[in-house]
């Protein structure tokens, strides 16, 4: 026989907190399958769904690259992904995870491009930030470990105050808000979530110099537990704007006290590139690297 008992104040106050939590439209996170909150955007037939959709293969050949996106656009908030890379002789390829706004003349972007390598070199991601129209804020930083061997979580964090992105919680690259000096940021269009993985060998390794070597065809890289948590649009007019976004709270406003020391050790061993020393390009420090971005 079935025993019920009384609701107390605690238990009540559950039942109120999780009917908020599954009812909020504006936040969304971790899809059960990728089709689910995921679209093919470019050569279906090179992406395949694993373990019921809850992880996928790209798949890069002579025919064909492939690459997805989210079904939906989200201003501010957090996305990642586990991504495995491709082994072996990669070079000549590209992975890439990034925002982006999909608009032509003002585009809003933030990328993770991790470009592939010949056998026993390390890894290299690079990392750009497009704010109304302008790029050019390339860095890149040698990964630590054989991204390779198994998956990795790579994370972009989005708000008001800074731009992050993490490889397993550690921040390779802080974009922070300094609208007040003049200088753009990504803070009006909604972005959507992509991947792809393409030929790009007439830049991505050495500048050009290591071609892809195709007899090593099919590359493979794969991707699980897919996160998006931010504000949909269409949505609630006040969501992108709620200082109560957890992603917009005082913890998430700066790197925290260890975030601050991983991101010291990353800059001072793992970056081999940063736009904001290249003066054969910008002869003239640009205004977000005086910023102390």
């Amino acid at each position: 026989m079935a025993i019920s008992y009384p609701l107390t104040n605690l238990g009540a106050f559950m039942l109120m907190f999780l009917w908020l939590l599954l009812s909020a439209p504006s936040v969304w996170g971790r899809p059960a399958t990728f089709l689910q909150d995921f679209r093919v955007t470019w050569s279906d037939t090179h992406i395949k769904q694993i373990d019921g959709g809850r992880a996928i293969q790209l798949i890069l050949d002579q025919n064909s690259g492939c690459g997805f996106a989210s079904k939906s656009k989200y201003l501010f908030g957090r996305v990642s992904m586990k991504i495995k890379l491709i082994p072996g002789d990669s070079a000549g390829t590209v992975t890439a995870f990034y925002l982006n706004s999909d608009t032509d003349n003002v585009r809003d972007e933030l990328d993770f491009e991790f470009l592939g390598n010949r056998s026993g070199q390390p890894t290299t991601v690079q990392t750009n930030i497009y704010a109304n129209g302008k790029g050019n804020r390339e860095q890149r930083v040698n990964l630590w470990f054989d991204p390779s061997a198994d998956f990795h979580t790579y994370t972009i964090l989005w708000n008001h105050h800074h731009i992050v992105f993490y490889v397993d919680q550690v921040p390779i690259r802080v974009y922070k808000n300094n609208e007040a000096r003049g200088i753009p940021y990504p803070r009006m269009q909604p972005m959507g979530v992509y991947s792809t993985l393409w030929e790009a060998d007439d830049w991505a390794t050495r500048g050009g110099l290591e071609k892809i070597d195709w007899s090593k065809a099919p590359f493979y890289a794969y991707y699980t537990d897919f996160d998006i948590e931010g504000c949909s649009v269409p949505g609630p007019a006040n969501c992108a704007s709620n200082p109560r976004n957890w992603w917009e709270g005082a913890a998430y406003q700066a790197l925290t006290p260890l975030e601050a020391r991983r991101y010291r050790w990353v800059r001072l061993n793992h970056i081999v590139y940063d736009y904001c020393t290249d003066k054969s390009r910008f002869p003239v420090t640009p205004p977000e690297c005086l910023a102390g971005i």
